[in-house]
């Protein structure tokens, strides 16, 4: 079940060269949430290894998962160490889940779980950047700010380097933009430029009347004005001489014009139609936020989007037991983790295992990764609040499809969960892997702020979780 340590080295590099900044209004696509005050030239991208997955689907957990309540238990060690919950076995010998996730048991041939996973930074805000981006923070602060120093997200990474071409965005986040106190770097472009930030909304998609103003147009103004004040637009521009770098201004221009189609495209537009899914499974991914972003995840990624995150919570959680992330902190010597019992993992096992068997059944997953993870894990010994703190140190993640094997345990930790005793993962050697199994160079280089030479991953794919 374990597998040794691998390591993957790319040759060559590419190079991402930063133009002058432009500002550029069209009517109308305010709207669109796409305004774009910069862009930063690109040259072309070097060929990078063979793609194996088409599409990722990352499935952030903000607040953070306790391992030893979902993934790896610990029943041998100590009380107030173990999971507070039974071992449950799952369909695959020798793996075993929390009694709480069921449904999880029966899909465990379909993942990979990592329970090596380690780093050293103990805030939400830093941990999260990490987790995001797969770059460590300058500094381990909850006061963390966002800065154009900082990392862009996987998906501008992605989009900067495999685009898409037509009118579908490569990458889309959603339903939140997430923040502890601060928002939490590692959402965006950062240096790489507005025009590869993920396409973001925040509306839920569970509401009765789940819509996209970012897809429609007022009611008094048409598809083709809009086109015609665009063709206004570009002839003042070029009047006006801002035309004069033709390179920087037809990379802009195209962006524009891929805002225009995506007005226009009854493709994106149907990919968000969640009424068009029959009720029955609608309710199996859940009639709540979480389940039916899943859902329409898996429609985006049948559209053809590269890289689509959803957020589990816009929060890290608190003493409400209806909403927020993983967080367990707060709940004041109540009996067990009342919001971990209440809320993450029923809608943990009625969405995920739904989510994965749809793919399955959809002949998507072998062509899409799933990536199931928090910022970090909770501290082995359950404190005086009856809670766990977090832990860095080392928690699970999941993966499934995409090129990694199924039915399988990579990396273990110690005998209280305490400490990696396998193989250990760093954020930085799952975010290689991520871009690996996309077809991408993970050490491709691009040019960050002062025009310095940067690795888009300073870690190593991990080759044994790879089919």
């Amino acid at each position: 079940m374990k597998s040794p340590s691998n390591s993957f080295a790319c040759p060559g590099y590419q190079q991402l060269r930063f133009s002058r900044r432009h500002l550029l209004k069209v009517g109308g696509l305010g709207l669109l949430g796409l305004t774009m005050p910069r862009l930063l030239q690109a040259e072309a991208t070097t060929k990078g290894p063979p793609s194996r997955a088409k599409s990722i689907v990352f499935l952030y957990q903000f607040g953070g998962p306790s391992h030893l309540e979902t993934f790896d238990m610990k029943p041998g060690a100590p009380e107030g160490i173990r999971g507070l919950h039974k071992p449950m076995s799952s369909s695959v010998p020798g793996i075993q889940v929390a009694e709480r996730l069921p449904r999880m048991a029966k899909v465990m041939d379909k993942v990979t779980l990592v329970r090596s996973m380690h780093h050293t930074m103990k805030n939400h805000n830093s941990a999260s950047y990490y987790a995001l981006t797969g770059h460590a923070p300058p500094v381990d602060d909850i006061r963390l700010k966002d800065s154009l120093e900082l990392f862009p997200a996987y998906g501008s990474v992605v989009g900067r380097l495999a685009p898409l071409g037509g009118e579908m965005p490569t990458s889309i986040a959603y339903p939140y933009v997430i923040r502890d106190g601060s928002v939490t770097p590692g959402q965006h472009a950062s240096f790489l430029g507005k025009v590869h930030d993920p396409f973001l909304f925040t509306q839920d998609p569970n509401s009765a009347d789940f819509s996209l103003p970012e897809l429609s147009l007022p009611s008094n103004l048409t598809y083709a004005r809009l086109e015609q004040r665009r063709e206004i637009q570009k002839l003042i521009d070029a009047q006006s001489g801002l035309l004069e770098y033709s390179g920087t201004a037809k990379g802009l221009d195209a962006y524009y014009e891929k805002a225009l189609s995506m007005l226009h495209s009854t493709r994106l537009r149907d990919a968000f139609n969640l009424s068009a899914e029959p009720a029955k499974v609608r309710d199996q991914y859940g009639r709540h936020t979480y389940g039916q972003s899943c859902l329409l995840a898996r429609r985006l990624v049948e559209a053809g989007t590269k890289f689509v995150t959803v957020y589990f919570s816009d929060s890290i959680g608190g003493q409400s037991t209806s909403n927020g992330g993983w967080d367990t902190h707060g709940f004041n010597n109540t009996r067990m983790f009342p919001i971990i019992e209440k809320r993450h993992l029923p809608i943990t096992d009625e969405t995920l295992p739904t989510f994965l068997e749809d793919l399955d059944q959809r002949g998507l997953l072998d062509t899409t990764l799933v990536v199931w993870m928090g910022e970090f894990g909770r501290t082995p010994k359950i404190n005086a609040n009856i809670s766990r703190d977090h832990w860095p140190q080392c928690y699970t993640v999941l993966l499934a499809g995409g090129g990694v094997k199924r039915g399988f345990v990579y990396g273990a930790s110690d005998k209280h969960g305490a400490y990696p005793a396998e193989n250990p993962v760093r954020p930085d050697d799952l975010a290689a892997t991520m871009f690996y199994l996309l077809g991408i160079d993970p050490h491709t280089e691009v040019r960050g702020v002062g025009n310095r030479p940067l690795l888009i991953s300073d870690g190593k794919p991990v080759m044994g979780v790879i089919a």
